[in-house]
């Protein structure tokens, strides 16, 4: 008989550990690196060990924390029992692809979720396709806090940074909201459209330059919030946070960065005090953006 491989002993190991209550929902389970330390494997077996874990539904990940025990029987899940109407289908639709992401959306998912059959989510639901509309609405239902600010710049950038924090909140908005040449018919999406739109009225934009304004702020800020995603499905797939990663990948950037065949940019990134965050990253671009709208509205009339 062949021998198990290692990274499946680690993940018996510490789910012994959360069956006999020596972990229980919340705790963190060691990381990759803790498990590198203890098991005294490479750093691939320790992330193979945690994806096991979280295939079965025994652990998940929290950004800022960790990976954790997961609550028994998936800590979103609805209470069962009557009035399932198409609200309560989207908001826990909402709450489950906020934690594991679109792709790991269905109906039969959300089903699960009320402990009910698919066919009984038809009744208020037609699709998926339909779901992910009404999500995206009811997100979008939500309203800039705040007076609206004075001047095109300011309003611009109010709202940018609204549809920011969606993106923030529910990181699978951005591909659900990602076909700009196919838009959905989504009335509250078309209401932050509405205003952006009133930002430029009056500053000397035609038409057409409004419209692209428009849909250049919003493909700029879908781009960078599928970053956001992207992150949150790597953690599930390896169990590792950023620093984690980086921390096993760390050997194989330095060989290539003392080959020197990067001078410039190992310059760059031979910083400690760097730290790439999303939100910065996003500010830094918008500011730039906005620069250039300015020069747009400011360039004199008939210039090329």
């Amino acid at each position: 008989m062949a021998a198990e491989p290692p990274y499946l002993r680690i993940a018996g190991s510490i789910r012994h550990r959360i069956d006999s209550g020596d972990l229980v929902p919340g705790d963190r389970v060691p990381s990759t690196r803790n498990i590198t330390q203890e098991w005294g494997v490479a750093m691939a077996t320790a992330t193979k060990a945690l994806a096991a874990l979280n295939q079965e539904g025994l652990v998940r990940a929290v950004p800022g924390v960790g990976t954790v025990v997961a609550e028994p029987g998936g800590e979103r899940r609805a209470a069962p029992g009557r009035g399932l109407t198409r609200e309560r289908v989207v908001r826990t639709a909402i709450a489950f692809a906020d934690a594991e992401g679109l792709a790991a959306l269905s109906m039969r998912r959300v089903a699960a979720e009320f402990g009910t059959s698919t066919m009984a989510l038809y009744r208020h639901v037609p699709s998926k396709g339909e779901l992910v509309r009404l999500m995206s609405e009811a997100v979008f239902s939500e309203e800039p806090s705040g007076p609206r600010p004075r001047g095109w710049r300011a309003q611009l950038a109010q709202e940018a940074r609204w549809l920011w924090g969606l993106y923030e909140r529910h990181p699978w908005l951005g591909r659900a909201m990602a076909g700009l040449t196919r838009p959905m018919a989504s009335p509250h999406a078309m209401r932050y459209t509405e205003r952006t739109l009133t930002a430029l009225r009056g500053v000397g934009l035609t038409p057409y330059q409004m419209i692209h304004v428009h849909l250049a702020v919003l493909g700029y800020a879908q781009g960078v919030a599928l970053a956001i995603e992207l992150e949150s499905q790597a953690r599930q797939d390896t169990g590792m946070t950023p620093e984690e990663w980086m921390a096993s990948n760390e050997p194989r950037m330095e060989a290539i960065q003392t080959a020197g065949s990067y001078p410039v940019l190992s310059t760059l990134f031979g910083n400690d005090d760097f730290d790439l965050e999303l939100g910065t990253l996003f500010e830094f671009g918008l500011e730039r953006f906005l620069d250039g709208v300015q020069a747009l509205i400011e360039k004199p009339r008939g210039a090329s």
